[in-house]
């Protein structure tokens, strides 16, 4: 697959929503560690990542996310997933990503919690 990821950022009262849209691999997780990475150094604390866009998701783009999640902790923030497809939300409780991020149906329903 040769799809690039489109990666837009909305900030939001007390965090920052990352939204994907399409292959989440070496190249577009990378992207999106960029992004993060630059909130992250802004003093964010609390990243939504909003895979709505996101069908697929491979090992090494997993691989990223999961650094994404130990930068967080590292600085006491939360990265939290939502709007995953079955398919991704399965991989990702499997792999064990669910034990360190939050994942919510969608993103009224993070930002909910997360802002409170």
């Amino acid at each position: 697959m040769t799809e690039t990821l489109k990666v837009t950022l909305e900030k939001r009262a007390g965090l920052a929503v990352i939204y994907t849209e399409g292959y989440i691999n070496n190249q577009g997780g990378e992207e999106i560690a960029r992004v993060a990475y630059e909130q992250i150094d802004a003093g964010e604390k609390a990243l939504v990542l909003n895979l709505q866009g996101t069908k697929i998701v491979n090992s090494i783009g997993i691989s990223i996310l999961i650094e994404i999640i130990e930068k967080m902790l590292e600085i006491d923030g939360t990265l939290s997933f939502c709007c995953l497809t079955p398919t991704i939300e399965k991989t990702f409780h499997i792999m064990g990503l669910s034990q360190y991020a939050k994942i919510f149906p969608d993103e009224a329903s993070a930002i909910t919690e997360l802002t409170a």
